[in-house]
């Protein structure tokens, strides 16, 4: 599948913008809107998950596998990290439990002992239970005829979202997936069946949305507003379509270091933390100052993601694309 390399500038700038939002929580600056990243995230996975399906169509169980593996081995490895630290001493703050552990490893939902928020050990990863719930649904989908699968999608994930406003939960899997958040993944889908089909907006009025969206999350962040995903997944939307409608007119080039940041977004995402919090304590022992540990906990923060997919997650992708090819010219073999 042809790179649409806007798509990769924004995971790049997305995952960015969760490096600059932790490592300002770290280093008492404000960059609240950072979180913000994960907005825009949801909205490409739905674009690049329906793109992918059209073009290279799977039965259910093949899309799950192939989830699997892009997902799953960074993040338990991840995940095993946290739990060796927190036993080793390292994390003071974290209490692990056997049920939480393993809630965590299997994107369940679960209130964390340490704070009681619905946080997996490795907190980042909350995100996850967002995408297997999408990653799920979506394979289910597949069983349907192309035109029902998008409705069919929209119609559930809406009607989730009326249940979470018109009901009271108290379990974290339901006040997890009520979540008006999960309707960013529709509008990713939505704007991708409208790429597809070439009814990308103008040059124009793509670079208006843009200006718009980024207009929205500066004035946020500038004046430290309240938001939610209620504001910032439509500022997500405008975003992701102004980058089409560059790309689609030809103002997109390959650029290797946002490519580069892209390709690693989700090992940047997963990894940072630890990086940046290693920042964080050598600074206060040196007393470095504010200004430069934040711009330290960035760098590392991206570094550290970018070595772990150089050495983890881009060998791993590898060996399962592999695996997937040999599987299916054996299977042709047999035919």
């Amino acid at each position: 599948m042809k790179t649409i390399y806007g798509i990769q500038y924004l995971r790049a700038a997305a995952a960015l913008a969760v490096v600059f939002f932790h490592a300002a929580e770290k280093t008492g600056h404000h960059f609240t809107i950072g979180a913000a990243g994960v907005d825009v995230f949801f909205v490409i996975s739905g674009f690049i998950m329906w793109v992918i399906s059209d073009r290279r169509p799977v039965t259910p169980l093949e899309f799950i596998r192939d989830r699997a593996r892009r997902i799953v081995p960074v993040y338990w490895l991840a995940t095993a990290v946290m739990v060796a630290g927190a036993l080793a001493g390292l994390f003071p703050n974290l209490v692990l439990s056997l049920e939480h552990v393993l809630a965590s490893l299997f994107f369940v939902p679960a209130r964390s002992p340490s704070s009681g928020e619905i946080w997996p050990v490795l907190v980042q990863g909350w995100t996850l239970n967002f995408e297997m719930l999408f990653y799920l649904v979506f394979a289910g989908s597949l069983v349907l005829p192309r035109n029902w699968r998008l409705p069919a999608m929209s119609g559930l994930f809406l009607a989730l979202v009326i249940v979470g406003r018109v009901a009271t939960f108290d379990g974290a899997l339901m006040l997890t997936y009520t979540r008006p958040i999960i309707l960013e993944f529709v509008a990713g889908m939505i704007i991708a069946e409208f790429w597809l089909k070439g009814r990308v907006p103008p040059l124009a009025v793509g670079s208006a949305l843009m200006a718009c969206s980024l207009g929205g999350f500066a004035l946020i962040g500038l004046l430290a507003l309240p938001f939610d995903e209620l504001i910032t997944g439509p500022l997500a939307v405008l975003l992701v379509l102004g980058v089409l409608s560059l790309e689609a007119n030809g103002c997109v080039r390959r650029v290797p270091l946002p490519a580069l940041l892209g390709d690693a977004s989700y090992s940047i995402y997963l990894w940072h933390t630890f990086a940046i919090s290693v920042v964080a304590k050598v600074a206060l022992e040196i007393d470095l100052g504010a200004p430069a540990t934040m711009f330290m906990a960035v760098l590392s923060g991206t570094l550290i993601g970018v070595a772990a997919y150089m050495m983890l997650e881009r060998p791993l992708m590898r060996r399962g694309n592999a695996r997937r090819v040999a599987g299916g010219l054996a299977g042709r073999a047999a035919e």
